[in-house]
C-alpha cells in the first residue's frame, strides 16, 4: 500500500505514546488531516486509533476551532476536542502566508491521505483542491465532507449536526406520533458521517494496491443520515406515505411491547426497554411467564404481533404494573435471563462508570498534559491483530518539531525563522 522505507527516511522512528502505533491495522498510512468540529474529526480519530500517523494541520495561535469554541476553562481545550481528536499529532500551519502553503505541499507529497471539512469554498480558496492536491501527490486519495452535495441545490449551505438530521430525515421520523419533529439524542449527522468517511476512505487505499493510483471521496451529512434511514424507506414502500414518528414504537412492521417501562427509583431514567419480536409469540409468551400474566396467552387481543400493535396501550399497562415495582437492572436481568429483549435506560454516568465497560477498554482514562486524568469512550472495534491503545488529544502545535524537523529536515533555526513569521 505505501511506499516501505518512507517512515526510515523520514528519521521519525518510534515514539512512545506516538500516533502511528507499530501494530495498529493502518499503521504506515499517513494522514493530513484539515479537519474541525466533529464530522471530520472523527473520521481521522478512527484512523487514528487504527494505527495511521494522523498530522492535524491547524492555524497558529488558536488551532481549530474545537479546541475553545465549547470549553469550560480559559487555556485550556475543550473536552469536546479531546473527545475527538486522541492519537493525532498536531502541528500548526498558517495556510493564509505563502511560506505555510510551501508547508502544507511538503507534507503532502509525503502523505497518503488528505481530508478537510470545511465550509464550502474554503479549501478550494486556500488553493488546495482536489486537481492540485493529486497533482502534487497522485496517489493520495483526497477526502471531503460537506453538508450538502457540491453539485446539488444546496451546496453553499452550512451544515452541523441537527442541520444535517433535518436534512436527512432524522427529526421528521423522531419524537411521538402527534408530537413535534425531535433531534435524535445521538449525533449521527456528524460522527455518522466521519465514520462513512473513514469506510470509503480505507477502501480506496486498498484499491489503490492494485491501480497505484488515489481518488478522490465526497461524503455529505445529508447522504449519511438519509443512509441510517434505511429502514424508515421499508415503511414507506409498504404504506406509500412517508414513514411517520412512531415514539418507541417500531417504525417498520411493529409489535408490542416496544417501550420504556417505569421502573422502582422514579427517576430520569428509571426505565427499561421491552421489545419483543414481530416474527411470532416466543418473546410473548416467556414475557408474561416471567411477570406472572400466563392467564393472558391465548387472549385475542395478544395472540399476534399485529394484534398487539393495534392493542399496545393495554400491553403496556400489563407490563407497567410489574416494572414499577422493580428497579430497572433487575428487570433487565429477569427479562435477558428468560431470552426477551430488555435493557435498562442507561445513562451517561453509568456508562463510564461501568467496571466491565471500563476493563473492556470501552471507556479509557488518558493522561492530559492540562487537564489530567480524563476518561472517555475509547474505541470500539476490538481486531486480534491490532489492539487500539488510546492517547491523549495532542497540545496545539505539539509535534512542530517532531513533523517540519524530523519529517521535512527543517533546521531548528529554520523552525525558529518560520515562527518569526508567523508561518507556523
Amino acid at each position: 500500500m505505501l511506499d516501505t522505507v518512507r517512515d526510515a527516511q523520514s528519521g521519525r522512528g518510534e515514539q512512545p505514546g506516538d500516533a502511528a502505533a507499530p501494530h495498529g491495522a493502518l499503521a504506515g498510512v499517513r494522514v493530513v488531516d484539515l479537519t474541525q468540529f466533529e464530522a471530520g474529526t472523527s473520521c481521522t480519530e478512527t484512523m487514528a486509533w487504527l494505527g495511521a500517523d494522523v498530522i492535524k494541520v491547524e492555524p497558529p495561535g488558536k488551532g481549530e476551532q474545537g479546541r475553545s469554541s465549547s470549553t469550560d476553562a480559559a487555556g485550556a481545550d475543550s473536552h469536546y476536542f479531546l473527545l475527538l481528536n486522541a492519537n493525532k499529532r498536531s502541528v500548526t500551519c498558517n495556510l493564509k502566508h505563502e511560506q505555510g502553503r510551501a508547508l502544507l505541499r511538503e507534507l503532502i507529497a509525503t502523505a497518503d491521505v488528505f481530508i478537510e471539512n470545511f465550509a464550502p469554498g474554503v479549501i478550494e480558496r486556500l488553493g488546495f483542491p482536489y486537481e492540485e492536491v493529486a497533482r502534487l501527490n497522485p496517489r493520495i486519495v483526497y477526502c471531503q465532507i460537506k453538508g450538502f452535495a457540491p453539485d446539488g441545490p444546496y451546496a453553499k449551505f452550512l451544515a452541523f449536526d441537527p442541520i444535517a438530521q433535518a436534512a436527512g430525515g432524522g427529526l421528521s421520523i423522531t419524537g411521538e406520533a402527534d408530537g413535534r419533529p425531535l433531534k435524535p439524542g445521538l449525533n449521527v449527522g456528524d460522527t455518522g458521517t466521519g465514520l462513512h468517511a473513514a469506510i470509503g476512505i480505507i477502501a480506496a487505499l486498498y484499491q489503490r494496491q492494485a491501480t497505484g493510483r488515489g481518488q478522490r471521496i465526497e461524503v455529505t451529512m445529508q447522504d449519511a443520515v438519509i443512509n441510517f434511514g434505511r429502514i424508515a424507506y421499508a415503511t414507506q414502500a409498504m404504506y406509500g406515505s412517508p414513514a411517520p414518528r412512531a415514539g418507541n414504537q417500531s417504525i417498520i412492521a411493529g409489535t408490542s411491547p416496544s417501550e420504556v417501562y417505569p421502573c422502582k427509583g422514579g427517576g430520569k431514567n428509571d426505565y427499561c426497554y421491552v421489545y419483543t419480536t414481530r416474527a411470532g409469540n416466543r418473546h410473548w409468551e416467556s414475557l408474561l411467564k416471567v411477570i406472572g400474566r400466563e392467564d393472558l396467552l391465548g387472549d385475542p387481543r395478544f395472540d399476534s404481533p399485529k394484534a398487539r400493535q393495534r392493542n399496545y396501550r393495554d400491553v403496556d399497562a400489563v407490563l407497567s404494573e410489574w416494572t414499577k415495582h422493580h428497579d430497572k437492572m433487575w428487570v433487565m436481568q429477569t427479562l435477558g435471563d428468560a431470552g426477551v429483549p430488555a435493557s435498562a435506560i442507561f445513562d451517561t454516568q453509568e456508562l463510564s462508570d461501568d467496571p466491565h465497560l471500563r476493563a473492556r477498554g470501552t471507556f479509557v482514562t488518558v493522561q492530559h498534559p492540562v487537564r489530567g486524568a480524563f476518561v472517555m469512550p475509547g474505541f470500539p472495534i476490538k481486531m486480534s491483530d491490532s489492539p487500539v491503545t488510546v492517547e491523549a488529544a495532542p497540545l496545539l502545535g505539539a509535534h512542530n518539531e517532531a513533523v517540519y524537523g524530523g519529517l521535512l529536515g527543517r533546521s531548528a533555526e529554520e523552525l525558529q525563522a518560520l515562527r518569526n513569521d508567523e508561518a507556523i
